[in-house]
């Protein structure tokens, strides 16, 4: 099977003239001179991001999702690449309803009916790792049932075996090889694709999302319910709402634009600032409109996370970025780590510079936030920046938003919705109030500290006493026996001396 797949995999790379990405290298340059004259009736006149997406197509849903993935490294991809690849649509024919009512069974341990009052048997949505039946619970509450594909690790494992082939010659035969790390690509691809294949991972993620943002204005994330959850089976309570990239459909509604732009800017933020925990997958396919004009969040497996070191530095250059302080930008990337110390802030300053004066020169509501990002992240290969993955997400996140905002409301300024958010943020982390909030988080550690620090001091002295002791002790010891020794040496040499004298 893997021999008829690698053949299958050669003869769509060569029919999309995709040997161009991997003979670039100067030693095979030779090679690619002789395979583009012995196929030279290949029709290449389409774009290299376009014929590589269409052969990812070709391939299945398993490089479909590849190139997914591969679309959000903005990072190590070039920008051809990367925007063509994000229209990759993750939709593959569904798999038998016998099948998926196998799987559910077998997973829960119970008949059908048992579970469900009522289960219609048509999908509603079906990708390449699971398809989503509407059902309804013995109770009247209506879920999604989201069942995996059945033998689905096989594939993947055979897939991602040839890929990591690819990621070798790619690393070997093109110029820009090492640079695009490929293999470091796809080993984060085979993390992410096995963390897809345990749906309780994504239940997880959205209970967590849906207990940061109970009772919100602006976003509804369903409940899930755990009795009928296992690896191969999520159900989650079933949300009603019209697509958000249907912009006919929401004015018909009646709903205000507007609003749901600034909503989506906010609800970002809110992620990334207040928790973060942030929906990183949060293009128009997986998210709804409600009826009383908020979001709903769908489909969990993508999640970034930030730790408080992280927000800092962002909410630093954020407002650094708006007040055109590039000095500041400059020293954060230092000071957080991501550039060698021995980087001159002068130099750094002036590539930040040099990148967002053109962009400052554009009115706000033209600049794209994002793409300011993604110009700062290829400034930064110059400087030996290792750029975070989980900022790698957050990038690709804010494109998604950005793009949404201004589809919603081409006249959004996302600066100005941006900016009142993290300076209200900044205040609360280094004014009184974040004062305050890090002493009351504190608290029970100090209370349980104080009554316990004149034991700890005494046993402190007392360790620190005996270590005092047991040294001078050992001291004492080595300096006996050296002496020991050296009367041993001396009385040697004295009975050798005596010695000498009688026998004359």
């Amino acid at each position: 099977m893997r021999l008829s797949r690698l053949i299958k995999i050669v003869r769509v790379v060569f029919g999309y003239g995709l040997d161009e990405f991997l003979l670039g290298h100067e030693r095979v340059r030779g090679l690619g001179k002789l395979i583009q004259s012995l196929l030279s009736g290949r029709d290449l006149t389409a774009p290299r991001a376009e014929r590589l997406r269409l052969a990812l197509q070709e391939l299945g849903p398993i490089f479909v999702k590849f190139g997914q993935v591969l679309s959000t490294r903005r990072d190590l991809m070039p920008l051809d690449v990367a925007d063509e690849l994000a229209k990759l649509q993750d939709d593959v024919p569904p798999f038998a309803a016998a099948t998926a009512v196998a799987v559910i069974e077998a997973s829960l341990g119970r008949k059908l009916a048992e579970l469900f009052a009522e289960f219609d048997h048509t999908p509603v949505a079906s990708a390449s790792v699971a398809q989503v039946h509407k059902a309804r619970l013995h109770n009247g509450q209506q879920v999604a049932v989201k069942v995996l594909r059945p033998d689905i690790l096989p594939v993947i494992e055979s897939d991602l075996a040839l890929m990591r082939i690819m990621a070798v010659l790619l690393e070997k035969l093109s110029a820009d090889g090492k640079r695009l790390r490929p293999r470091e690509v796809v080993a984060e691809f085979d993390r992410y694709l096995h963390d897809e294949l345990d749906l309780m991972r994504e239940a997880a993620n959205a209970s967590q999302l849906r207990r940061n943002f109970l009772n919100s204005s602006q976003l509804l994330v369903p409940e899930v319910f755990y009795d009928f959850c296992a690896r191969e089976v999520f159900v989650m309570e079933w949300m009603d709402g019209i697509p958000v990239g249907r912009i006919d459909e929401l004015l018909a509604a009646g709903m205000d634009l507007k609003k749901l732009s600034r909503f989506g800017v906010e609800i970002f933020f809110t992620q990334v600032f207040r928790d973060g925990f942030f929906h990183a997958d949060m293009h128009p396919g997986n998210i709804l409109v409600a009826a009383d004009n908020r979001y709903i969040a769908l489909d969990f497996g993508i999640i970034g996370t930030l730790s408080d070191s992280d927000k800092q530095y962002l909410a630093i250059n954020f407002l650094a970025f708006f007040n055109r302080d590039y000095h500041r930008v400059a020293t954060a990337h230092i000071e957080s780590g991501w550039v060698p110390k021995d980087t001159r802030v002068e130099e750094l300053e002036a590539a930040v510079r040099t990148v967002c004066e053109p962009i400052f020169n554009k009115p706000l509501s033209q600049i794209s936030f994002g793409q300011v990002l993604l110009r700062l992240f290829e400034t930064s290969r110059r400087f030996n920046v290792e750029i975070q993955p989980q900022l790698v997400l957050l990038q690709k996140t804010l494109l998604n938003i950005e793009g949404l905002g201004r589809q919603l409301d081409p006249d959004l300024d996302l600066w100005q919705t941006a900016m009142p958010f993290l300076e209200r943020w900044m205040h609360e982390q280094i004014g009184w109030r974040g004062m305050l909030r890090n002493l009351k988080k504190e608290a029970p550690q100090w209370a349980a500290l104080l009554p316990m620090l004149p034991r700890k001091l005494g046993e402190l002295l007392d360790q620190n006493h005996t270590e005092l002791l047991m040294a001078g002790y050992s001291g004492l010891m080595w300096e006996q026996k050296k002496r020991n020794w050296l009367l041993g040496v001396i009385a040697a040499l004295l009975a050798g001396l005596l010695l000498t004298w009688w026998y004359k």
